[in-house]
């Protein structure tokens, strides 16, 4: 008998507008307190599957090597009817195909029906949830059904009268947290009672530089499962153009508690891309038997060719009013030894209930810029105090376990590498380096108008007696982007523009900080990132550029009141977009205040 839970479950109304008037709120996030940066949204499946997401890669570790792990993934449901029929829902699969073909969607159009994001032992009254407390260092909170507007306007689908609760579990420290998450899952029938229910986690492993042609980055995947981890795992063929990934992706389930993994039905299997949708039938009941209550266990793939798979357990009998309560673990790590590794420590962590010792809260980092130089302050506020944190999951007894801050630099991007500036601890309590607390940080020398990133994090002290490691907060969680330079001036006069003459013979790219500068979702340079910079603006100007010949090139706005910022970039291209030839230009910059006007030229050489 599934456990029974208490939430507020029924039909509700609606209340903002979706595409083709249905009416949901829709919500993202991307998970990036670890090791791995994790793409979730408030539908279920672990990619965008149709929202406006701008974000190439879904799942990245390790952070800022561009290795994607995953295309697709997500759970099903299928049971028996009391009419005898056989259905299954699916928040993702190859068939029904693409984001319309969704059957899972978010419950609502309430402005609080979001992904709700909750920090390790705060309390919150989420409606559905009243005193929610946190477990993880962050947790993120949400639902979805199969039978709202938007999910019956899906072709061919009949729901279950399916609601999931999700719970994501994300950690900070050590390693192994850092390098998993726990997707916690409540499923309850809202309108007819299931029998023979089934559940599946199907993945679609994409692993492998998802800088390189997508499809090359498929076609070498391939997929093992190992039993006594319940576990199916995506890995990547050595060479080809997509590398040699570093870490596969595993998916480990964790059965309901009160029904022993013995007791269960267990099914794996695989199928290739040669032909998509390759295993996934596209009728429920091909599916339902094919892949949910087959029980058959697939040989490992053997050659890498591309590979998807799907991993299910039942059957289980659930009424109106029980809910079904299970876990999945995504899983990453540095090689197959890894990812194994890390499979082992959680179940000896799933017998703690994933209470684990914790890191110091963030620090309340605070930023001031002058000429060439930043300055950082992370004094302890009422709300916000690193130095009195509680730890009641530690085996020493010290449940006052703060130890020290470290102060971290990046000149590349906000996701590293990081460089260890300062570290500063208690004194005279025999731990560390005794250097003694400080709560401020100067680095000058800087150059003006060009990104820095910088961290603080807090670290607590080693449990000796649970063998646990020294806990950092996340140093990405906490990183901010810093731009140094002067105060814009009070009027127009001084502008100038860098580099000059711009030189296309010169990899700004490889300067240190860069100078040109390529977006998080891919690691080579385009036309579109080139850079020259308008300096020593005032806050509100218009620039005009020319060719020698007095022909207007683009016009760019720059209103920056308020902000500090006194430069503007410009990528080189004209008003229609288009690349500008190497020449000689003219700009004039007009301070819209006082209508004073400044004249210059600068010089492209390509």
């Amino acid at each position: 008998m599934a456990k029974r839970l208490t939430f507020i479950t029924g039909f509700i109304l609606w209340a903002t507008v979706w595409a083709f008037a249905q009416q949901i709120t829709i919500d993202w996030k991307i998970i990036n307190i670890g090791q791995v940066r994790q793409l979730i949204t408030n539908k279920g499946p672990l990619w965008p599957c149709g929202y406006p997401i701008p974000l190439l890669i879904n799942t990245e570790f390790p952070p800022g090597s561009y290795e994607e792990h995953i295309g697709e993934a997500g759970i099903w449901v299928g049971a028996i009817t009391p009419q005898n029929d056989t259905l299954v829902t699916v928040t993702s699969s190859w068939n029904p195909w693409g984001p319309n073909g969704a059957e899972f969607w978010p419950v609502s159009g309430e402005p609080w029906d979001t992904i709700w994001v909750v920090p390790r032992n705060q309390k919150v009254d989420i409606p559905y949830w009243p005193g929610y407390v946190g477990k993880a260092d962050k947790d993120y909170v949400f639902r979805y059904n199969d039978y709202n507007e938007r999910s019956l306007l899906t072709n061919d689908h009949h729901p279950l009268y399916a609601d999931v609760i999700e719970v994501v579990h994300a950690w900070s420290a050590p390693d192994v947290l850092a390098q998993v998450f726990i997707y916690e899952y409540y499923v309850f029938p809202s309108k007819f009672d299931w029998k023979k229910m089934f559940i599946t986690y199907w993945a679609d492993p994409n692993v492998g530089l998802r800088s390189v042609y997508f499809p090359t980055m498929l076609a070498d995947d391939y997929s093992m499962y190992f039993p006594e981890h319940k576990m199916g795992v995506g890995l990547d063929g050595p060479g080809n153009p997509d590398g040699t990934a570093i870490s596969p992706i595993g998916f480990k389930i964790f059965p309901p508690e009160n029904i022993p993994a013995s007791a269960l039905r267990w099914t794996f299997k695989w199928g290739g891309r040669a032909n998509p949708p390759g295993i996934v039938p596209s009728r429920d009941e091909e599916k339902y038997k094919q892949l949910m209550i087959s029980g058959e266990i697939m040989e490992n793939q053997q050659v890498p060719s591309g590979s998807h798979f799907v991993i299910s357990f039942g059957p289980i009998d659930l009424a109106v009013g029980d809910t079904l309560h299970f876990m999945v673990a995504e899983i990453l790590g540095y090689g197959l030894e890894g990812v194994l590794k890390n499979a082992e420590i959680l179940d000896l962590l799933k017998e703690r209930d994933f209470n684990v010792p914790a890191p110091p809260p963030n620090p309340p980092l605070k930023v001031f810029t002058d000429n060439h130089k930043v300055t950082l302050t992370w004094y302890p506020t009422e709300e916000v105090n690193p130095e009195t944190y509680f730890d009641p999951y530690r085996a020493d007894g010290d449940t006052l376990p703060f130890e020290g801050y470290r102060v971290y630099k990046s000149t590349q991007s906000i996701d590293g590498p990081w460089k260890l500036m300062a570290e500063y601890d208690i004194a005279g309590d025999g731990f560390g380096n005794e250097i003694g607390l400080q709560h401020e940080f100067t680095d000058d020398g800087l150059l003006n108008n060009v990104e820095y990133y910088y961290s603080v994090t807090a670290f607590s002290k080693e449990d000796h007696v649970l063998n646990w490691p020294s806990l950092e907060t996340s140093i990405r969680d906490n990183a901010v982007v810093v731009i140094p330079g002067t105060a814009p001036p009070e009027k127009v006069g001084k502008v100038a523009v860098v580099p000059n003459p711009y030189r296309g013979d010169i990899n700004y790219n490889a300067y240190d900080p860069p100078w040109e500068r390529t977006p998080p979702s891919r690691n080579y340079w385009m036309e579109q990132d080139r850079r020259i910079q308008f300096i020593n603006l005032p806050e509100l100007c218009e620039i005009k550029i020319y060719t020698l010949s007095g022909v207007l090139v683009k016009t760019i706005r720059h209103e920056e009141v308020g902000t500090n910022k006194g430069y503007h970039d410009w990528n080189l291209t004209s008003s229609v977009g288009q690349a500008i030839a190497s020449g000689i230009y003219l700009f004039t910059v007009e301070d819209l205040r006082t209508r004073e006007v400044q004249v210059g030229k600068f010089v492209i050489i390509k």
